[in-house]
């Protein structure tokens, strides 16, 4: 499947601003960073559990828009692809990470469960020849001084030595990034979102064992992002943010509504297709979540914040 080209692309991105949250951003924000998770496919199991919506046309445009803008890198949380296993399931992808690249896009990616799922060798050797820069015990990046440490939250394909090793990069990581005076954020990422509310996959207990008490140590960690979730999701918790960015192309979750939910600061926002915009402003971030019209003909801008 090709892109479509400038004009579709351009019909897209023609959405107005919708108010929400903490700060109205102009219809003509330029994005610095653009993350999405969940590019997936849907897979035919999934099917009988969730209803069906033109899931793979959607990554379709959410790649289109992002070319489009021509942000300064994008982020992929993890399941790029429904089996990395299988060489045939990435032709697409390849397509549009080409694309992207073609426009001068910086592009950096960490390891989700369906990028592993059925050979985690094979599927992280597919994942390499994708991403050379990906590193299985986490590696990060950094883009307009904002450093973005990449974690592997696929646990069960990792050893015990993995575990240890990728625990003690991200501690010390995240103390030599607080001390950089060429840092002024850092946004702590992996696939399984630490908290959720989705009833199909819920929270990660050893996400919020591994990763998030560093996370909430660090003075310059300004947000926890992840997918794996198929929802958009923001909790403040322990007076830090974290999102969940699940809605790149995968089967749309239902959410429970059981007493253990977790209050959401995006209350009722869930758009089924979306992708972050992130920009920079002095020390704050300025995040603005861009979903797909239901009509599949353009893109608006949804629920925004500031971080401080």
């Amino acid at each position: 499947m090709k892109l479509n080209g400038i004009l579709i692309a351009s019909q897209l991105l023609l959405g107005c601003p919708t108010v929400r949250g903490q700060v109205a951003p102009s219809s003509k924000l330029t994005i610095e960073m653009a993350l999405v998770s969940d590019t997936q496919a849907p897979l035919g199991i999934e099917k009988l559990w969730h209803k069906i919506n033109q899931n793979t046309v959607a990554t379709q445009k959410i790649f289109e828009a992002i070319s489009l803008q021509k942000p300064q890198a994008l982020l992929l949380l993890g399941d790029v692809v429904s089996l990395g296993s299988k060489e045939s399931n990435w032709k697409e992808m390849d397509q549009y990470l080409d694309h992207a690249k073609s426009q001068g896009i910086a592009i950096a990616a960490l390891l989700g469960n369906h990028d592993l799922m059925y050979s985690s060798t094979k599927g992280e050797a597919a994942f390499l020849k994708r991403f050379p820069d990906q590193v299985n015990t986490g590696f990060y990046k950094v883009y307009d001084s904002i450093a973005f440490l990449m974690l592997n939250s696929n646990f069960k394909t990792l050893s015990q030595v993995q575990k240890e090793k990728q625990l003690s990069y991200y501690t010390q990581m995240l103390q030599q990034l607080d001390a950089d005076p060429a840092i002024r954020s850092i946004v702590v990422s992996c696939h399984h979102a630490p908290y959720s509310n989705s009833k199909t996959v819920g929270s990660n207990q050893q996400v919020q064992e591994q990763f998030v008490p560093a996370y909430i140590a660090s003075r310059k960690a300004k947000l926890f992002v992840s997918g794996h979730a198929h929802h958009f999701e923001h909790f403040i918790i322990n007076g830090k943010n974290f999102l969940t960015l699940g809605g790149g192309g995968g089967l749309h979750q239902s959410l429970t509504k059981s007493a253990k939910r977790i209050a959401s600061e995006s209350k009722d926002y869930d758009p089924e297709f979306h992708y972050l915009s992130l920009q920079r402003q002095g020390n704050k971030l300025i995040l603005l979540s861009k979903y797909l019209d239901p009509s599949f003909q353009r893109f608006e801008n949804g629920y925004h914040f500031v971080v401080e």
